[in-house]
């Protein structure tokens, strides 16, 4: 199991847009993911359970992935955080 804590750095935090991204991203790798903030836990790959963490600009959250391609779905994750979703643009 692979744990990354996260801070989502794009200026509207997990809304709609970057929840499908997000999802859609990990629907990609065959690992079991989830997303941990402020103590609830939901399905990554589910858009009801991440956007029901309602994480906005500066929350921290804790991503867990477990499976055969965890490393790669953790990077892959971690890169798009990083890139603010592609909303910068």
């Amino acid at each position: 199991m692979i744990r990354r804590e996260l801070t989502i750095s794009n200026r509207l935090g997990l809304h709609a847009r970057a929840t499908a991204k997000l999802v859609q991203l990990l629907s990609t790798f065959r690992c079991q993911a989830t997303l941990e903030a402020r103590g609830r836990e939901v399905n990554a790959k589910s858009i009801m359970g991440v956007m029901l963490l309602a994480a906005g600009p500066g929350s921290q959250v804790i991503l867990q992935v477990d499976g055969e391609d965890a490393e790669a779905a953790a990077e892959a994750v971690a890169a798009l955080f990083e890139c603010r979703f592609d909303e910068d643009s």
